[in-house]
């Protein structure tokens, strides 16, 4: 089991499910006036839209959830999925 949990946990990966447009962000920003949503704000219009900032917080999360993966945790939903 310890083998397959860390194959697991080595080859997981962070996806996002449905499309996030700049329009999109724009309604979800909207009203807020910080410095850091007028900044990426600018930053997805620079980049023509928001696929590299979900790529790139994709790639920066993943090793966030890869150590949060422990062997309890993995071995718990493996459990979990022999007994469903």
């Amino acid at each position: 089991m310890n083998r397959l949990v860390a194959f697991l946990r080595d080859h997981v990966f962070v996806d996002f499910q449905g499309e996030l447009t700049l329009e999109k962000v724009r309604e979800l920003l909207a009203g807020d006036e910080s410095r850091d949503a007028k900044l990426l704000l600018a930053r997805l219009t620079r980049d023509g839209g928001a696929n590299d900032m979900m790529v790139a917080l994709a790639d920066c999360l993943l090793e966030v959830v890869q150590q949060a993966l422990s062997d309890e945790v993995m071995k718990e939903q493996l459990r979990a999925y022999i007994e469903a």
